[in-house]
């Protein structure tokens, strides 16, 4: 299989269903920022990272992969038979269960900080602001499926927090503002 298809040259896209849109159209940004999000976590993995971290954001980029996928898929064609790409609210407890665990080694925040730091930490609170952009995205899409956006929002929430982390771990201060 070829990696170009010259389906796309036009700038029309296919969703899973079949149906052809427009590359400019707001289901395709939406899937596009969940990638972007998803590449942006990449850059952090590529970075030296903590085991437990590396682990924790490998399974969070195969969620994103189920996020876009879902995304992709509006009719929830391949939605029922393919369970990699399942996702719902057992994800995002799970984030809030990262959330709560690395927020014990942090001081509770008293001021806001700047995004900096360690070349990792900083590259989270892109992958974040990524995060945030897609969720709005969704949310303009009129995306119905709540656990998408709660995941989304959880997902920030979880980036902020592990980007105070890698700079604690690295004994790197926070910048406040």
């Amino acid at each position: 299989m070829k990696i170009y298809t010259r389906t796309g040259d036009g700038g029309a896209t296919t969703l899973f269903d079949g149906t052809r849109i427009a590359k400019s159209d707001p289901r395709v940004d939406a899937y596009g920022d969940v990638d972007e999000a998803n590449a942006v976590v990449g850059v952090v993995r590529a970075e030296a990272l903590d085991a437990d971290l590396d682990e924790l954001l490998a399974e969070v980029q195969r969620d994103l992969f189920a996020l876009g996928s879902r995304l992709a898929d509006p009719a929830e064609r391949i939605a029922d038979r393919v369970t990699k790409i399942a996702l719902g609210p057992a994800d995002v407890t799970k984030l809030e269960a990262w959330i709560d665990k690395y927020e014990t080694e942090l001081t509770p925040l008293r001021r806001f900080i700047l995004p900096s730091g360690t070349r990792a930490a900083a590259a989270m609170h892109l992958a974040r602001t990524v995060c945030r952009r897609a969720e709005r995205r969704m949310v303009a899409l009129a995306v119905l499926e709540v656990e998408f956006l709660a995941y989304m929002n959880r997902l920030s929430d979880l980036l902020f927090v592990l980007a105070r982390v890698v700079n604690h771990r690295a004994g790197v201060a926070e910048a406040e503002w």
